[in-house]
């Protein structure tokens, strides 16, 4: 006897498998969660350290503005 032919026989063994079928998808739902929330988080560093990026090089603009300036007014 096959085991499809097995689980329409009894009807218990199907049963049981459901738990397992809804743990095994519970499981998989929280895998892709997680996965999806570790990719906002890297996403979101990814930005704050653009941001951080662009202001020290704003930063060394302004500073080199301003020795540009100094060096204009020394002359």
């Amino acid at each position: 006897m096959t085991h499809a032919a097995t689980l329409i026989n009894h009807p218990d063994e199907q049963n049981r498998s459901n738990p397992m079928n809804h743990q095994l998808q519970a499981e998989q739902l929280a895998r892709a969660q997680m996965a999806a929330r570790l990719g906002e988080a890297h996403q979101a560093r990814r930005g704050h350290q653009l941001a951080q990026l662009r202001r020290v090089s704003r930063k060394a603009e302004q500073a080199a503005q301003q020795a540009r300036l100094a060096l204009a007014r020394a002359l």
